[in-house]
Parts: structure tokens; sequence; C-alpha cells
């Protein structure tokens, strides 16, 4: 049998200009037990990267701060004090950086997020003054800022528990410090190749290859594993 997954996307199920691999198709359309997609991005692109895989839309978005299983959506963060902040931040001449649509967090529920060309002094110093705990954290693919309580682990922890799982059944992968707390909690963790720092120290092992290739590999690991 093979596992259940927790993967991000960023990085983890995508190339290095960013698109999503084919191979998720081949390799994830019928993976036989859950795959729990987790990422920083905002509620509707794990929804529909599942929708798009035919898979049940089990999804943990905004770092942690939307769980979405059997139907349940469950918004576990305040945006409030993230939007005081970047209020602020732009008051303050900083600039969010996404450009007039911004759709990056059109649909962002509990937290908001920065393009990495937006000033990260300035934010990270209006962000140590807010009223409310808050934090930023660098994806390497914008800056979010969100609560500290909320985290992909602690998400992980519900999803698996509503699905009938230990978290310590999935095997997690990912690339970013934002992946960290989902790799506490699942019982086997790796990072990709091009993962940061943090990323790398707290998984169980750093593969050899990067972005997709990397994820791939290990998948065709897993299953052959189960066999």
């Amino acid at each position: 049998m093979v596992p259940p997954l927790a993967l991000d996307i960023d990085g983890t199920l995508t190339t290095p200009s960013g698109r999503i691999d084919p191979r998720v198709f081949e390799l994830l359309a019928d993976w036989d037990a859950p795959v729990v997609f987790a990422t920083g991005k905002a509620f509707p692109y794990p929804v529909a990267l599942a929708h798009f895989l035919g898979r049940p839309e089990t999804v943990i978005a905004e770092n942690g701060g939307i769980a979405y299983v059997d139907g349940e959506t469950a918004v576990l963060g305040d945006p409030a004090v993230p939007r005081a902040v970047v209020a602020a931040f732009e008051a303050r001449g900083g600039e969010v950086g996404w450009g007039a649509g911004d759709a990056v967090n059109r649909w962002r529920e509990t937290e908001m997020a920065l393009s990495l060309d937006a000033d990260e002094a300035l934010l990270r110093e209006v962000a140590a003054t807010a009223d409310g705990d808050v934090e930023v954290v660098d994806t390497g693919y914008a800056y979010h800022v969100k609560s500290p309580d909320l985290s992909k682990g602690k998400a992980l922890d519900r999803v698996a528990d509503a699905v009938g799982l230990s978290p310590e059944a999935f095997v997690a992968v990912g690339d970013s410090e934002n992946d960290a707390s989902t790799f506490a909690v699942a019982g086997e963790s790796y990072a990709v190749a091009n993962a940061d720092a943090t990323a790398r120290e707290a998984a169980d092992a750093v593969l050899d290859e990067a972005y997709m290739d990397g994820t791939a590999g290990l998948l065709a690991d897993l299953r052959e594993r189960g066999e």
C-alpha cells in the first residue's frame, strides 16, 4: 500500500519556471491513499489542482490558515492584524508588488502575501511593531504576513484526524521554511534539492533532485515500496 501524502505545491510539484509539472497528473491522479495539498497559496489554488486531478479536494491553504476536507471549510486565522500590517507598510511607502489586480491576495482569508520585490526590511520593521502577534515568512515565492499560531503542521493534524489517520502516517514533501511544521508532524519528510536551509534541516532527508524531479523520484520509490 502507498502512504498518504502531504505535498507542497510551489517548488515541489512545479518546474523551475513555476509551472505545474505534467507528471503531477500522471503520478497523483490514481494515488491510492489520501493526498493533501498543503500550500501558502490562497484557497482556490489547491482546490483547483485537486479538482482537475479528479481527487478529493483535501487541502491546506494560506500556510495553515485554511483547512478543507470532506466539504467542510475551517478558517483558522483572523486576517485583521496581517491586513493592518500591510496597510501600515503601504502608508510608509512600501509596495505589495502584485500590480493593480492583486489576484494573489484577492481570495486570501487569513493572511497577506507580498512580492519578493517588496521592501523586506521595512515590512519586518512594521510587523515587529504591530498591535498583535504577526510574523513574516519568506517562502521563496512571497513574503507572507500571518499569525504565528497558524502552520501547515497544525492544519495537517486537523486534516489527518478528519480522514481517520494519524499525521505520522503521512509522507511530506516540501521546499521552504513554511514546510518545516509539516515535516515535524509527518511520519516521513523529504526536502527537494532546491529547498531552503530551514526545510533541509527539518526534513528527514534531502532528495538528490530538485523541484518535481525530486518529488517524482520519491513517489516512484514509495510506490515500489508499497508493492
